[in-house]
């Protein structure tokens, strides 16, 4: 007599228990959110604390010396007035000096921009014996402080006529950020892709037509963000025109000359005016910022 053996078919892949499947997706939907959250907290903190001293500058610049002058100082303005803004605009040397570093920091802008835009070319778009050694190079340029170079480099501008001109230092400060904008800018060609510029050379245009009409208005954004980095390190540098400069000191060296002996009202009026230049060159350029970050997510 045979007795037959009935067998339960198993299931490869078993179902795991409901209470399970919701346990897991609780639990990775709150390590979502705990990292949004947490980027969101870190978001706030960095915008507050770029805020507040701003907020504190202007405020102070737009309040009367006696209130600059008390203690606690005011959130806000009571009474609204310009008497700090016009002390300071009014003391000897300021409008010249302002004048000044709005021209050494566009002239900076424009011979930064002009060199590193065909060397940062060259460096993403053509392979060439020793291009790694001369990126480390570039950067190594970064490494040497200002105090180093800004004597030489007046000994220099002295034998050569070049001292207290206001070309002469924008030079320097080219010079200064001429390595972080070529790097800068290479890395902004090297995203563009290099299929672009092909199909642009076999629809008739030369390299240099494909590189005009095709690579530079997509990297514009890129150019943008350098010509930020080179203005705003224009704009706030402060040992060199000290060294270098005279007559035609900038406003940074000037604020810095007349430090010691100013008053708070000086002090916040000044910071304030150093900010104003800075604020409103990126503004302007925003835009193009956010098209790069947009790039860079994509």
């Amino acid at each position: 007599m045979t007795t037959e053996t009935v067998r339960k078919p198993v299931s490869v892949l078993e179902q795991p228990p409901a209470d399970a499947v919701a346990a897991t997706r609780r639990r990775a939907r709150l390590r979502h959110q705990l990292r949004r959250g947490s980027i969101y907290v870190l978001a706030i903190a960095l915008a507050v604390w770029i805020i507040v001293p701003i907020w504190l500058i202007a405020t102070m610049a737009f309040s009367t010396p006696a209130n600059v002058r008390a203690f606690p100082k005011p959130i806000l303005p009571s009474p609204v007035s310009t008497d700090t803004l016009e002390f300071f605009l009014n003391t000897t040397g300021i409008k010249s000096a302002a004048v000044n570093s709005v021209v050494v920091a566009v002239l900076a802008l424009v011979i930064s921009t002009l060199v590193a835009v065909p060397a940062g070319y060259a460096i993403a778009r053509f392979l060439f014996r020793g291009r790694d050694v001369i990126r480390l190079g570039i950067l190594s340029v970064r490494a040497f402080p200002i105090v180093v170079l800004a004597v030489p480099m007046a000994v220099v501008y002295i034998r050569l006529g070049m001292f207290d001109k206001v070309h002469s230092l924008a030079l320097m400060h080219a010079a200064l950020t001429l390595p972080t904008t070529i790097l800068v800018i290479a890395s902004v060609f090297a995203s563009v892709p290099y299929e672009f510029e092909e199909a642009a050379q076999v629809f008739g245009c030369t390299r240099f037509q494909a590189f005009w009409r095709v690579v530079v208005p997509l990297a514009i954004p890129g150019l943008a963000a350098s010509a930020v980095l080179t203005f705003v390190l224009s704009w706030n540098e402060v040992f060199a025109a000290i060294t270098l400069t005279i007559a035609n000191r900038t406003l940074p060296a000037q604020i810095l000359y007349t430090l010691g002996q100013s008053g708070e009202p000086f002090k916040f009026a000044g910071a304030f005016v150093m900010l104003i230049p800075s604020l409103i060159f990126i503004y302007v350029i925003r835009r193009y910022m956010f098209n790069m970050w947009g790039s860079v997510n994509k």
